[in-house]
């Protein structure tokens, strides 16, 4: 009698702990292989509604989506396509992409190649603006990632990065706006310090190494970068890591990774380097001076910071929750890039699905 209570106390014992070291298992990181494989779990595993995550199949359908991605430790917890999307379908990123530009120029300072202090002008020239001398030597590097270079964006084509379309508004650090021509100017300076193309930095330093695929692609005075939703889910879970993929330093300057997901600057606090940021106590908005008091996506985690780009393509990462959500499509029925009715109604959703 005592040999088989403790043949059914062991039996007991080993399910618990097998319960036990796959509930660890799925709340440690994991990290794709640079293969096409990935690692998935289903969303009955980590408690989440399924009936709810069917309503919000139906409404990114609805929403033009293309593809739908939602990690979870680095695990694909949802993954969708609709219509003839698929996996292997590229995309573009649109305004998404300026986070990795701003990963891209934190590895550069990390290499001692420039330094966010430096004057642009010392890697693009001397009247690479239609500025006074002493008005653009003001802009440096950090101005141009924090969108307070003090240009006039209202004047003709935002994306416009000739001498003749940068005109002043107001000095350097004083005025924050939306403004595409001198983000897109990174480029240049980038290439500049690093003596190599934009591309080739970049597929060096970023892509190749957390397994990513796709290419920046010159559309215009724009610099658009197609790839993968899995992709930018890579991408997602390296910053979501802060800059190491899988025991691997990609960028390790702790103090440039925290600034590019906090306030950049006091204009607009939802603002880090080319990088949106959520629970703030205001935000502003592309093409407006208005400042709107409260959060910029009411329905998401305070912690949330996101790169978003125009016809809401979207890479939210979540730190408190390990979560980092994808979304790839076409426009869902709002005009600006951030803070859309759409972000918000999507959050509602994900609550819903997640019991957040």
């Amino acid at each position: 009698m005592r040999c088989f209570l403790s043949i059914i106390f062991a039996t007991i014992l080993t399910t618990s702990c097998k319960k036990q070291n796959n509930t660890l298992s799925y709340s440690s990181m994991y990290f794709p292989p640079l293969s096409s494989s990935w690692e998935m779990i289903t969303p009955s595993s980590q408690g989440w509604n399924e009936i709810e995550l069917n309503n919000l199949y139906t409404f990114l359908d609805q929403k033009g989506t293309k593809g739908f991605i939602v990690l979870k430790n680095g695990r694909i917890v949802v993954e969708r396509y609709f219509g003839s999307f698929n996996a292997d379908s590229n995309w573009y990123w649109a305004s998404a992409g300026k986070t990795l530009t701003s990963y891209l120029v934190g590895i550069a300072q990390q290499e001692g190649k420039l330094r966010l202090s430096d004057k642009t002008s010392k890697y693009l020239g001397v009247g690479w603006t239609s500025l006074q001398a002493e008005k653009e030597n003001l802009i440096t590097i950090r101005h141009q990632l924090t969108m307070t270079t003090g240009f006039d964006d209202g004047l003709g084509n935002p994306d416009c990065t000739l001498p003749s379309c940068l005109q002043y508004k107001a000095d350097a650090s004083t005025r924050w706006a939306y403004h595409n021509a001198p983000y897109t100017l990174l480029e240049k300076v980038v290439e500049a310090a690093t003596h190599t193309t934009y591309n080739n930095y970049f597929q060096q330093k970023i892509r190749n190494p957390i397994g990513m695929n796709g290419l920046w692609v010159r559309q215009g005075y724009n610099n658009v970068y197609f790839s993968t939703p899995r992709s930018m889910a890579r991408f997602g879970l390296l910053l979501l890591n802060k800059g190491m993929w899988d025991g691997k330093p990609i960028l390790t300057d702790s103090a440039y990774i925290s600034a590019q997901v906090n306030s950049s600057q006091d204009i607009n606090p939802s603002y880090g380097y080319l990088t949106w940021l959520n629970g703030k106590s205001s935000y502003m908005l592309p093409q407006t001076q208005f400042k709107f008091n409260g959060s910029l996506i009411s329905n998401a985690p305070a912690d949330t910071y996101a790169a978003l780009g125009k016809n809401d393509q979207k890479l939210y990462v979540v730190p408190s929750q390990n979560l980092v959500v994808i979304r790839m499509g076409e426009d869902a029925g709002n005009v600006q890039p951030a803070a859309s009715g759409f972000d918000n109604d999507l959050w509602g959703k994900l609550k819903l699905v997640m019991k957040l």
